[in-house]
């Protein structure tokens, strides 16, 4: 491994070191439920080489850099559902992984008020070492488990998981407790599961909301358009901030989408 290294770090400029996380994780790597758990944003490390992106720890923490909550919730879907969690690593700040690496948000340059002075002036050479390492990389696995299901003759349901601040300058309340995103290509089971939710009196659901599944979305269109079942979820942070409450929330999750 070492070798390899150090032969493709002569052959050309890297971000990620061998003291660096690897950029995808894979939790039950092995599971048996239809149910293909990822996380775009469970993460929010940021590779050795890139410092602390100019950012202090306030905002490397805060919502700009990851969907707080999604890796301990996929992770304990992962468990209790037999399913396999593929998640992200790094933070969206790095580069976001549902965004088309090719577009200028995918490495934005400010973020709910907050200047991102490491992604300020990139190069294409900047850019495109952080959709090799760290983007590329979560895609692939994501397709390759696709695959991986496919050829063992596995169905394969993808469940996108992500989560929501109550407050983003310049918009109003966010009321809704869970929101089902959903845009064409098989979107059966994401209806279905919108219905179940929406039966339940204790909870808010937004229908796309509060962000509408749109052209900037990538990773479920990428994965699962036209034919595979698909479902994204936005879940409230406020509502994911103790173990309890994701305990509490795997169990429902858990519970409906088995149900649909």
């Amino acid at each position: 491994m070492a070798s390899d290294y150090s032969t493709r770090r002569a052959g050309r400029k890297m971000l990620l070191d061998m003291a660096d996380t690897p950029a995808v994780g894979i939790i039950n790597p092995r599971g048996g439920s239809p149910f293909l758990l990822i996380g775009d944003h469970a993460g929010n490390a940021i590779p050795r080489a890139l410092g602390t992106l100019g950012l202090s720890e306030g905002d490397r923490t805060r919502h700009i850099a990851w969907d707080i909550g999604v890796g301990a919730l996929g992770a304990a879907l992962a468990a209790r559902l037999d399913a396999v969690f593929v998640r992200q690593t790094y933070s969206r700040l790095v580069i976001d992984c549902n965004r088309d690496p090719a577009t200028t948000d995918a490495i934005p340059e400010t973020s709910d008020g907050s200047a991102i002075p490491g992604n300020v002036g990139l190069g294409a050479a900047a850019r495109d070492v952080r959709v090799t390492e760290v983007h590329a990389p979560y895609q692939a696995a994501i397709g390759a488990e696709i695959a991986r299901r496919h050829e063992a003759g596995l169905a394969t349901i993808l469940v996108s998981l992500h989560s929501f601040t109550s407050a983003l300058a310049g918009q109003g309340a966010r009321p809704w407790d869970i929101g089902v995103l959903h845009d064409g290509g098989n979107d059966d089971f994401a209806r279905a599961l919108l219905a179940k939710l929406q039966a339940e009196p204790e909870l808010v659901v937004g229908d796309n909301e509060p962000y509408r599944m749109d052209a900037t979305d990538h990773t479920v269109p990428r994965h699962a358009f036209p034919a595979l079942p698909y479902v994204e979820l936005e879940i409230a942070q406020r509502r994911l901030g103790s173990d309890d409450e994701v305990a509490w929330w795997c169990e429902r999750l858990a519970a409906v989408l088995v149900a649909v």
